[in-house]
């Protein structure tokens, strides 16, 4: 195995940015006061949990007021879904699409249980949203919508402005899931019909453990965890200082640098894909290529298991993803691959590469070195393949 470890996992979690551990150091050692408290000595950190608030608003083009700060995505998926049926009982349907992150798509499982009626939005081939079905779910019946602005892993972004627009019709909320845009593609929220957006600080070079919900102003919104003043009511607990200074941090660098998305990650990202598809036969790029994420390619390797191939790339120090999950001792693939209708033949193989602005040249030569060898001698092996 190389020393050098390749990373291009970037949509399962980044490395968290030198500069943002710098920034986040003191308020483990210097600044450990309780924000919340009366004396100075605490009470002087809470001016940094705000400026971090000021950076992620300016990132998302938003006011501080509608930033609260949370524990990850998840959290705010959560809030921001519950909070809208909380607010709107008498509607008892939540409109969400099939290729949501399971952070979505688990919880309407569990509203449909709670006898909820859950409507899923379908996608073609490409995972594109189907807008006329959209628009035919999408009733007075209707408390939330909830569609993630890019997939995590195609990196397709879809039309949430629309959507919103749509639900907005019917008197509905709309949240979007904006994990993997957020810090990858330009976000407007001054000017945009979107009630509220979730975010994590993980997937744009802060650490694990902090995350935001965007909130719109004249939006009600029913606290998720409740408790304290926190979040001014809006969110209990304690404030996460360090991690909150590291998402700031990071949201002003990655304003700084949303250009090297558009150019240098997205070169990577397309020497690679371009590569791969001239010099490896049976292989095709799953995902709508017009019209996704700049750092993200899923590509299917046909008639073999996408866990074997990452195996093998491990071993060199290769660090991608597979769409395919363990359930029950099978491998079944990737919901959002079967969502799209892609054959089993080549969902099962389909791996996801997913860049940073921390890759380089190199990156994309040791993983162009080392997978025609991996794939040749996978299909040797394969029954599938003649």
């Amino acid at each position: 195995m190389d020393n050098k470890i390749i990373y291009v996992d970037n949509n399962a979690t980044t490395q968290v940015d030198p500069e943002v551990l710098k920034e986040m150091m003191p308020f483990f050692s210097e600044y450990y006061g309780n924000p919340s408290s009366i004396h100075s000595f605490g009470g002087q950190v809470m001016k940094y949990v705000e400026e971090a608030r000021h950076k992620v608003a300016e990132l998302l083009g938003a006011r501080d007021t509608e930033i609260i700060f949370t524990s990850c995505g998840t959290e705010s998926d959560n809030a921001a879904i519950f909070s809208s049926l909380f607010l709107c009982p008498q509607k008892r349907k939540v409109v969400v699409s099939k290729v949501e992150h399971p952070a979505v798509l688990n919880l309407a499982k569990e509203l449909d249980r709670r006898d909820y009626q859950i409507a899923e939005i379908p996608v073609d081939s490409k995972g594109r949203i189907d807008l006329e079905r959209a628009e035919e779910m999408i009733d007075d019946s209707t408390a939330v919508v909830s569609v993630m602005w890019a997939n995590n892993e195609t990196g397709n972004i879809y039309p949430v402005e629309k959507l919103a627009e749509i639900a907005h019709r019917h008197g509905a909320v709309f949240h979007t899931d904006a994990v993997q845009s957020v810090g990858k593609v330009p976000v407007n929220m001054a000017n945009s019909s979107i009630d509220m957006l979730s975010l994590s600080g993980h997937k744009l070079h802060a650490p694990k453990g902090i995350g935001v919900l965007y909130v719109k102003r004249g939006v009600r919104f029913r606290p998720f965890v409740i408790g304290g003043h926190q979040e001014k009511g809006r969110r209990g607990g304690t404030e996460n200082v360090a991690l909150a200074v590291g998402l700031g941090k990071a949201a002003e660098l990655a304003r700084v640098n949303m250009n090297v998305e558009t150019t240098k990650v997205k070169a990577l990202r397309d020497r690679l894909e371009k590569t791969i598809l001239e010099t490896i036969p049976s292989v095709r790029v799953n995902g709508d290529v017009e019209n996704r994420l700049p750092n993200t390619s899923n590509i299917s390797f046909e008639y073999i298991e996408g866990e074997s191939i990452l195996m093998h790339l491990d071993r060199y120090g290769i660090c991608a993803s597979s769409g395919s999950a363990c359930t029950t001792g099978s491998l079944e693939p990737s919901h959002v691959l079967r969502a799209m209708g892609v054959p089993y033949t080549a969902a099962h193989g389909a791996i996801r590469f997913s860049f940073s602005r921390f890759n380089e040249e190199a990156d994309v030569d040791a993983i162009l070195t080392h997978i025609p060898g991996i794939i040749q001698t996978l299909r040797k092996i394969s029954p599938y393949w003649n």
